[in-house]
């Protein structure tokens, strides 16, 4: 029975996107079978898992959260990342207003899943940066939450809504939704700024922060505007590199065998 992980902040520019395509492909890298989830109207992870957003199959995930679909029909494959995809366009947007009036509507996605969740091992959701309808989809549908987050000032202020969230999601939606740690993303430790948002991350946080930081590179950056995760991308660049250091370091934490080694 596969492990969900949502990927979530309500702040955007954090490499959110970055990192849920980077896990998946360094997880299917590894030998699991790696579903990923595209809950954002933007679609950045649907392009860059190299799906053309514009000919989704069946509508995409909009359609499946409408019941107009069926997982079936809507599901992807990316053949540079090497797992499978639940893809989005800007349609998705619609289903805020759409899903409004409907019964279960912050369960369309867990109850979407349910059918699939033995196929896989590990199923990643890419929630968008907003508390809307398509983030509690994501909460309610998800086991563990994943942070990623600047080391800058308003970061932290944003983590503390943040957690308020999560506490609101499982009271109410999800009461086995766990955080399954904070993830550093563009980190530069040459900044004073940097290490002390660490130290204060860890006091407040312990053992939720990912020794794993994922550096500032060009190669991540580049990736996305081809079509493919940074490694399948470039596997040497640094970036590639941090994102399997923090897959071996998120399997520990999931008590996840990992079939393969890549280096």
């Amino acid at each position: 029975m596969a492990t969900v992980i949502a990927i979530t902040n309500q702040k955007g520019g954090v490499g959110k996107t970055t990192t849920v395509v980077n896990l998946a492909a360094g997880f299917a890298a590894k030998g699991l079978r790696v579903l990923l989830v595209d809950l954002d109207p933007q679609a950045n992870a649907t392009m860059g898992c190299g799906i053309d957003k514009a000919k989704l199959p069946a509508g995409g995930l909009y359609r499946l959260l409408l019941g107009e679909a069926t997982l079936e029909a809507v599901r992807c494959r990316s053949e540079s990342g090497g797992f499978d995809v639940l893809p989005a366009n800007r349609e998705l947007g619609g289903a805020e207003v759409e899903l409004v009036s409907a019964p279960r509507r912050e369960q369309r996605l867990k109850d979407a899943l349910a059918e699939v969740r033995a196929d896989y091992d590990l199923i990643l959701l890419d929630c968008p940066p907003a508390l809307n309808l398509l983030t509690l989809n994501g909460l309610a549908a998800a086991s563990r939450v994943i942070i990623p987050m600047q080391c800058e000032y308003y970061a932290l202020e944003g983590l503390s809504d943040l957690v308020n969230t999560l506490k609101k999601a499982r009271a109410s939606l999800n009461p086995g939704i766990e955080m399954l740690g904070l993830l550093r993303t563009m980190y530069d430790p040459r900044f004073t700024l940097s290490q002390q948002v660490s130290a204060q991350l860890q006091q407040y946080f312990p053992g939720k922060l990912f020794e794993t930081a994922i550096p500032r590179n060009v190669r991540l950056a580049e990736a996305p505007s081809h079509g493919m995760p940074a490694l399948a991308y470039d596997r040497a660049s640094r970036g590639a590199k941090a994102y399997l250091a923090l897959v071996e370091e998120i399997a520990q934490r999931l008590h996840l065998t990992l079939p393969k080694q890549v280096g």
